[in-house]
């Protein structure tokens, strides 16, 4: 393997889902490299759905924790990034039905880059959960046809939260079930 492929592959098994933040900001810098990182995802048929809303504002940050059960860390992350599908976008036959896939992707690359950039970040579910999308639609001001698909705050980390070996050999299969 060249020296890339393990650094890539030693990001990938380093990432963990960070809830435990400094509470200090994360710069538009980070946050513009990291939406950078999710714009590159794949997309079905390339039609790129998606739609970011980047949120440094404490007083919002903090308004999204108090409304989401799952999202206290919050408080503490120095921003957030709202992932979500744009319908407004033509998907074209065959692809309608993937926006979420699309967006799902995003939020992995975003996790990853954040990862790379020793920030802590966490995906936190907003789809299909009415209630939850309602709030953060309301809170960050989405139009009617942009759909909130995850919310990832971010953050710099306290170090609390250390990666899990999740690796099982006995959920392979090779060539046949």
């Amino acid at each position: 393997m060249t020296d890339k492929t393990t650094i890539v592959l030693e990001n990938i098994q380093s990432r963990k889902s960070v809830r435990n933040f400094t509470g200090e900001p994360v710069t538009k810098a980070c946050l513009l490299a990291l939406l950078k990182a999710g714009m590159a995802a794949p997309s079905a048929r390339n039609r790129q759905p998606l739609a970011f809303v980047a949120v440094t504002e404490r007083n919002i940050l903090h308004a999204l924790g108090e409304g989401l059960p799952f999202t206290k860390m919050l408080f503490k992350a120095g921003a957030c990034i709202v992932v979500c599908g744009d319908s407004s976008i033509d998907l074209q036959a065959g692809a309608t039905d993937l926006w979420y896939q699309d967006a799902a992707a995003a939020t992995e690359n975003i996790l990853l880059a954040a990862e790379a950039m020793r920030l802590g970040a966490v995906w936190s579910a907003l789809y299909p959960m009415a209630e939850r999308e309602n709030h953060v639609r309301k809170l960050v001001k989405l139009p009617s046809e942009v759909k909130p698909f995850s919310i990832i705050p971010i953050g710099h980390p306290t170090g609390q939260d250390q990666p899990k070996d999740k690796f099982k050999a006995e959920k392979i299969h090779w060539e046949r079930w």
